[in-house]
């Protein structure tokens, strides 16, 4: 076991705590067994490319961020393309995808949420800041503090995020852009 296999190992964990993925869920991603997965986090066993390489997919992040521990450091601009971004599975139901995961210091947090539609009212949640949402596919309940109301295609809110609030699709899956401002 080498120093840098150690860094390599302790790098992939703190990206997977990160993501809030437990062992069997990332190792069960990356197709490999929980034992075989825990020897690489630990540094006991070496990493090929292609692991590295699956791993940097499943955890949104550059093979370089888990090889070195060097993000990209880009502090012009930051290209998405349709259909991409860094994928963050946070709760059931919501569906993130964050739009500028490689520009530094950014002073707003771009995401693309799609929402599935629940039975239940769901969980109030609050976050220093303010936020602004965007309808770009069918419509959602937004719920702050204690009001409520549709949102549909095309409408827009700005709130205060320290309000706790919540969203749920009606009739079916509903998709936003959410920016979040620290």
């Amino acid at each position: 076991m080498t120093e840098q296999l150690k860094e390599i190992g302790a790098r992939l964990a703190g990206l997977r705590d990160a993501m809030e993925l437990s062992v069997s869920d990332l190792a069960a991603r990356l197709n490999v067994t929980e034992e075989e997965y825990l020897k690489y986090e630990s540094g006991e066993l070496d990493f090929s490319f292609s692991f590295l390489y699956n791993a940097s997919q499943v955890l949104g992040v550059d093979v370089l961020d888990i090889i070195s521990g060097e993000s990209p450091k880009l502090s012009r601009f930051c290209v998405v393309r349709a259909g991409e971004g860094f994928d963050i599975q946070r709760r059931a139901a919501y569906d993130y995808k964050h739009l500028a995961y490689t520009f530094r210091e950014k002073k707003a947090e771009p995401f693309l949420v799609t929402v599935e539609p629940k039975e239940q009212k769901p969980t109030l949640h609050s976050h220093e800041g303010q936020e602004f949402d965007y309808m770009l596919k069918g419509d959602m309940s937004i719920y702050l503090g204690d009001q409520s109301f549709v949102l549909h295609e095309g409408d827009s809110v700005y709130y205060d995020s320290s309000i706790p609030h919540a969203m749920n699709a009606v009739g079916g899956d509903a998709q936003f852009l959410a920016v979040v401002m620290k």
